[in-house]
């Protein structure tokens, strides 16, 4: 095929989809891909592709760029740092997420996530909003306002005090996304579970780093999550649970997924490669594994492996949360603060993928498509990134080109971000990605950032698909069945 008109071609490359392997070249004009065949000659750029995978690139559906905690500590990474690190972590988009505190508006938040976003990310970005004061303003106009923007996804908590929106605000939002053909994402751990721990802990003076693996047990986030499905189904509403954490979580949603629910549900690479020993380190050290939900044990960890293998998980996301080892971080509250008070989180997002392609491709776990499904494909289809995560014509031309046979230790140094440790620090990574083109333009190439801060874009997103999942329909609110009643969800 003539290369008459491209402006880029990778050639000589294994493509990788999400559902095929195949030798083939690819054509990029205008931004998007323009063909893929077998051979293309020609191209003004050719980026030669052999030996080497190609894939969509990587799109981070769940970390925290440029965000304050509702204890008003702002995270590492900022819209700059946070996406070149993105960048050489084989990603070409992310969406981080917009935190709304209590008291503001919709419109206020959005604004502020556009002035710390605009002018620094090096890849295109969108936001998922996090809703902790769903007022009737809210709900009424503000929501309905952010998804005319392209903000189509919301979160909710159902721990935290000062993000706890109760069951009821949580049907009220769901209800809300449903009718605009938005999804809910919930962070699913009981509250009162883990409040009794925690104060039980203290009362015994046990308050260092270790015991927070305990203070949030897996029975809190099994409630949770069954819960939180119980409330979606009565509105027949979509459902995303992030950061599965437990066997018992992610064998309800593997059952209410065969049942047709509307629910998707991830978990994160933490929680694969690190148990609870991590947080008994000497001193302090510890609380640089602290993240909610914990990381558990290894026969949680195989348990996980196996429904990532299966299916029940949509992805597997980073949940980078940034925070330094230092008093602007995990010890705003002090360097001997009780584990309560010490900001929760790990950074992740420059490992999630070398790591995920290490250990579950390189390691026979799961094949070269569904690294592709659970790195890209299924992100841009759950959550309306509609020209994105795919190598196909018309798709933006955002694209990772692998070396499945690189070695490296994994260090500080190979993140690029704003932090001072890597939990992932000295783990054996096969496979890394080399290049990473976003809307065609080459933003990483062989360890060197090529792209300047303020290239990336926001990307409008467009409604959940949810086909082949029929949902659930609570017959209380089936007029046919409730005589005659109309009681709208």
């Amino acid at each position: 095929m003539s290369g008459k008109g491209f402006e880029t071609v990778i050639h000589g490359g294994t493509v990788v989809t999400a559902s095929e392997v195949f030798r083939a070249d690819i054509g990029i004009a205008d931004g998007r891909i323009a063909a893929v065949a077998e051979t293309i000659a020609g191209g003004e750029t050719r980026i030669d592709a052999s030996g080497k995978l190609v894939m969509p690139g990587g799109i981070e559906a769940h970390c925290h760029i440029a965000q304050e905690s509702s204890s008003k500590i702002m995270t590492a990474d900022d819209y700059r740092s946070g996406s070149i690190s993105a960048a050489f972590g084989g990603h070409s988009c992310f969406v981080p997420f917009a935190a709304q505190h209590r008291g503001q508006s919709i419109d206020d938040v959005i604004a502020t996530y556009d002035s710390r976003a605009e002018g620094n990310a090096v890849i295109d970005y969108s936001y998922h909003l996090i809703i902790s004061d769903p007022s009737p303003e809210v709900l009424e106009v503000g929501l309905p306002r952010a998804f005319a923007r392209g903000i189509t996804s919301f979160k909710v908590f159902m721990t935290y005090d000062l993000m706890n929106i109760g069951d009821g605000g949580m049907l009220d939002i769901m209800t809300v996304a449903k009718q605009n053909g938005a999804i809910t994402m919930v962070h699913a751990e009981n509250n009162d579970m883990v409040k009794w721990m925690n104060r039980r802990l203290a009362a015994a003076g046990l308050t260092q780093p270790r015991y927070h693996a305990i203070s949030r047990p897996a029975l809190a986030e099994e409630e949770a999550i069954g819960r939180a499905v119980a409330l979606a189904k009565l509105v027949d509403a979509p459902l995303f649970v992030v950061h599965c954490s437990t066997a018992e979580g992610a064998t309800l949603i593997q059952r209410e997924r065969l049942r047709g629910v509307k629910l998707f549900s991830e978990t994160c690479p933490q929680y694969l490669a690190l148990t609870r020993e991590a947080l008994d380190r000497p001193g302090m050290e510890g609380a640089k594994f602290m993240c909610s939900p914990p990381v558990r044990d290894s026969a949680t960890q195989e348990a996980l492996w196996r429904h990532v293998a299966s299916g029940t998980f949509a992805s597997v996301s980073s949940d980078h949360a940034p925070y330094r080892f230092d008093a602007t971080g995990k010890f705003a509250n002090g360097t001997e603060a009780p584990y309560p008070k010490i900001a929760n989180g790990m950074p992740g997002i420059g490992m999630r993928l070398p790591w995920l392609f290490s250990e579950g491709v390189s390691k026979g776990r799961i094949t070269l498509p569904q690294f592709v499904q659970l790195s890209s494909s299924n992100a841009a289809r759950i959550f309306g990134l509609d020209r994105k995560g795919a190598i196909a014509p018309g798709f933006d031309a955002d694209i990772a080109i692998w070396n499945p046979r690189e070695t490296r230790k994994a260090t500080l140094a190979d993140q690029h971000d704003n932090m001072d440790y890597t939990p992932f620090e000295g783990m054996e990574i096969t496979g890394w990605p080399e290049t990473v083109l976003s809307r065609g333009a080459v933003v990483v190439h062989q360890g060197a950032l090529r792209a300047e801060p303020g290239r990336g874009r926001f990307v409008a997103r467009r409604r959940v698909d949810l086909t082949g999942m029929p949902g659930y329909r609570a017959p209380e609110l089936d007029p046919a069945r409730n005589f005659g009643a109309e009681i709208a969800p």
